[in-house]
C-alpha cells in the first residue's frame, strides 16, 4: 500500500469467512421489521484503487448486491451514501489535508456501480464525512420508518463503514458490519476494523448469516 495523499493503490486480499469472524460483545441479532441496508461509498471513484475482478472486490459487490435484492423482496428501506464532486475546499474540511481534494464531477468519478443502482424508493444522502449520519437525515429517515437496526456494506471497513457503525451505536441503533460485504485498503485493516465494532459497537456477520437472518 503507498503511504500518499489520496487513495492507495490496493492489492488483493482474501476476504473473511464465518470462522473469522472475532465473537462480538453485543448479544443483538437482526429483525427484518427492524433493520435498514445501507450501502457505503461504493462509487467509481472509490473503487478505482481495487483490482475489479478479484477478491475483495469482485465478491463484495456481489454480496452486497443479494443483500440489495433481499431486501427489495421484504422491503427493507435500502440508504446509499454518495459523495459530490468538485467539493469546494471549505465544505471538504479537514478531508483534504490527508485524502486531498477528493473526486470531481467526471462520470468515471461520482456514479454508483451500475451492479448496485439505487432504484425508486431507495434514498442516496450525500457524504460530507466519515460517518453516514454526519450532516445527512439518516437517522430521522430511519426512525419515521421504525428501523433501529442498521447493515452496513461497502468501503472502506476502517474509515466510514467503522465510524458509522460506531455513530449508530451511539444514536441506540443497533449496527450489524457485513464483513464480506465490505472492503478495504488491505487485509490487516479490514481485520482490525471488524475487531474494533465487534468488541465495542456492532455485530460483524456474513452476508450468509445476514440472509439467513433477515
Amino acid at each position: 500500500m503507498t503511504a500518499t495523499k489520496g487513495l492507495p493503490t490496493i492489492p488483493s486480499y482474501p476476504l473473511p469467512h464465518a470462522e473469522d469472524l472475532p465473537v462480538p460483545r453485543a448479544p443483538w441479532r437482526p429483525e427484518r421489521h427492524r433493520v435498514a441496508l445501507l450501502v457505503h461509498d461504493m462509487q467509481q471513484y472509490f473503487v478505482r484503487p481495487f483490482v475489479r475482478d478479484a477478491a475483495p472486490l469482485a465478491p463484495v459487490i456481489e454480496n452486497i448486491a443479494r443483500l440489495i435484492a433481499h431486501a427489495r423482496v421484504h422491503e427493507i428501506p435500502i440508504f446509499y451514501t454518495a459523495q459530490e464532486g468538485n467539493q469546494d475546499r471549505r465544505d471538504r474540511g479537514l478531508q483534504a489535508d490527508l485524502w486531498g481534494p477528493g473526486m470531481t464531477d467526471a462520470p468515471e468519478h461520482q456514479p454508483i456501480l451500475p451492479e448496485l443502482q439505487p432504484a425508486p424508493g431507495d434514498f442516496v444522502l450525500t457524504k460530507h464525512r466519515y460517518s453516514a449520519f454526519q450532516r445527512s437525515n439518516l437517522e430521522t429517515l430511519m426512525r419515521v420508518r421504525g428501523r433501529d437496526q442498521l447493515v452496513i456494506t461497502g468501503i472502506y471497513a476502517h474509515i466510514g463503514c467503522m465510524l458509522t457503525a460506531a455513530e449508530a451505536f451511539m444514536r441506540d441503533i443497533e449496527p450489524f458490519f457485513a464483513a464480506d460485504a465490505t472492503a478495504d485498503f488491505s487485509e490487516e485493516k479490514h481485520r482490525m476494523a471488524i475487531g474494533y465494532v465487534a468488541g465495542t459497537c456492532a455485530v460483524p456477520m456474513t452476508t450468509e448469516q445476514l440472509l439467513a437472518a433477515l
